[in-house]
């Protein structure tokens, strides 16, 4: 890296710190730390939501999957399916009861329809999982971070993790929606750039669509991701993506913190619910320029002896790290390890406010603090969770090697906890017969059921081999089945907190359209992987 490419690095970091400061003025209490004090605008909560899933590890890795992995190509498209049907079913069901409810901690409402240690049991086991996946997450970033910028892996989440820690304290969530706008906006600039320089190498789009092998434009896979044998390829199966994927999603948009609590700082219910139709729709185009991005690179690779280097090991994790390092001119260099940075960043800063925050409002709040207290404490737990999670990147980068198994382990059990999560608070939201015993057995067996369908194939060579993203549906159904059946008789004066037929069509006909264009997006990304196949078939 050149010094002009450290000065525009350093020029944006300090641009980051200078923005939390200006966002932290006027800051009296939780609510203006942890939701903005609900007056953030619908769209900037959209972005910020949207930017807080275009991870560094997804700009160097769906491209390179299109592009040169084993078994890659345009199947990618397929993680996009279930993303706007999912969205219906979070607007309908679950965001109207947080947003009535006023919540800072989405758990707060499992108190109220069931009791405190059901709060706390979905609490914990989010700061648990979400907490070791963040910190997964930042070493997983350094690795990729390394590779383009030349210094060591520690270093790396040293240096992510103080930044993010800094402007994350000092800002609070006006800091992480508006950092993630802007860094939205330079990641979408450096993607942007990268296919540019790309298409040019490869001498244009006619020679790029010319020289990409039929068999990578395959974008649905009709597999069931269902197979026996632990050694059997399953590809990756469209069923396992539109089912396992709907409700995986539902429940991270729906009742993970990390992305309910942004939810929860918009003004209004109808903003609030602008702020996801904008993510149901937006996702796709923001994925679809990473696969340009590997159409691009993919074609580069015969022109260019660094990229041809760079995958003749039979690893493809290197080849946009190779492009940014060997093939962009300084100052554009600049520009792409920002833009990584800023996908680093805008995952880490929502994890740490989100985790501070169900800490504080599910364990540490406490009756009778003043405002100045709680803003006070607020900010010294997202110190200490931005400490632990640097500390857990730090051990990682220390003991675990760049192509450790258990860094895939641990982000799979983490999908083992949407479906059995997302069937506690359906449940509670749908029915009144459920009780707080039910849904906590549910919870367990759901938990339980996911963990057989990991372990399981580890140990026996002849146990059915379930594809990961059919632990969510595994999971929400087993769950739901169990609450039902382990709950005893229903709990007085609960009726409140659960959703109703009546209120429910009065509330939603408004939306039915929106609802409608939702459905047709889901629809076209279908028809975009339907073409896609046509071209594969010759």
């Amino acid at each position: 890296m050149t010094t002009i490419d450290w000065i525009i690095i350093a020029v944006y970091m300090a641009g980051l710190i200078a923005l939390s400061v200006f966002l932290g003025r006027g800051q009296e209490g939780e609510e203006d730390y942890y939701v903005g004090g609900r007056d953030l605008p619908w769209w900037a909560v959209g972005v910020s939501t949207m930017a807080t899933q275009a991870s560094v590890i997804s700009f160097i890795s769906i491209p390179a999957f299109v592009a040169a992995k084993p078994g890659g190509g345009l199947t990618w498209l397929q993680y996009e399916l279930a993303v706007p049907l999912a969205m219906i079913f979070v607007m309908v069901v679950l965001v109207p009861f947080f947003r009535e409810l006023k919540l800072v901690s989405v758990y707060e409402y499992l108190e109220m329809r069931f009791s405190r240690s059901v709060r706390l049991l979905l609490s914990a086991t989010f700061l648990i999982s979400r907490g070791l996946g963040t910190g997964v997450g930042v070493y997983a970033t350094a690795v990729v971070l390394e590779t383009v910028t030349g210094l060591p892996i520690w270093g790396l989440v040293l240096f992510v993790g103080i930044i993010t820690i800094i402007y994350d304290t000092i800002g609070g969530m006006k800091a992480v929606v508006w950092s993630d706008v802007v860094q939205m906006i330079i990641l979408i600039l450096g993607v942007g750039i990268s296919i540019w320089y790309a298409v040019d190498i490869a001498g244009g789009w006619a020679a790029i669509f010319e020289s990409f092998p039929d068999d990578r434009w395959r974008a649905l896979d009709p597999g069931t991701g269902i197979v026996s044998g632990k050694d059997v390829d399953m590809g990756q199966p469209l069923w396992a993506y539109l089912i396992g994927g709907f409700f995986l999603y539902a429940s991270y948009y729906g009742v993970d913190q990390s992305q309910a609590q942004r939810e929860l700082s918009a003004p209004t219910l109808a903003d609030t619910k602008k702020s996801l139709v904008f993510n149901g729709l937006a996702r796709f185009p923001m994925t679809c320029l990473y696969l340009l991005l590997g159409l691009a690179v993919g074609a580069a690779i015969a022109k260019s002896p660094a990229l041809s280097a760079a995958i003749s090991g039979g690893s493809v994790d290197k080849l946009i790290p190779t492009f940014v390092v060997d093939v962009l001119p300084g100052g554009i260099r600049a520009v792409i390890i920002a833009a990584m940075l800023a996908a680093a960043m805008s995952s880490l800063d929502s994890a740490l406010n989100s985790l501070s925050a169900a800490t504080m409002r599910d364990f540490l709040h406490k009756e009778g603090q003043t405002s100045a207290q709680l803003l006070r404490q607020s900010k010294i737990t997202t110190v200490v969770w931005g400490i632990m999670i640097t500390l857990a990147g730090l051990l990682f980068a220390a003991f675990a090697e760049k192509d450790s198994p258990v860094i895939e382990v641990i982000n799979k059990v983490g999908a083992a906890f949407y479906g059995p999560i997302l069937a506690t608070f359906t449940a509670g939201v749908l029915s009144k017969k459920v009780t707080g015993r039910g849904v906590v057995f549910g919870l367990f067996v759901g938990l339980a059921a996911n963990l057989v369908l990991f372990v399981g194939p580890q140990i026996s060579d002849g146990f059915v081999v379930v594809h990961w993203m059919w632990w969510n549906a595994v999971g929400f159904v087993i769950a739901m089945v169990v609450a039902f059946l382990a709950s005893g008789a229903p709990e007085a004066g609960k009726d409140e907190y659960v959703l109703t037929f009546e209120n429910l069509t009065e509330r939603e006909r408004p939306w039915l359209k929106t609802y409608g264009i939702l459905v047709a997006m889901f629809a076209a990304i279908l028809l975009v992987g339907w073409l896609a196949n046509q071209v594969a078939a010759g």
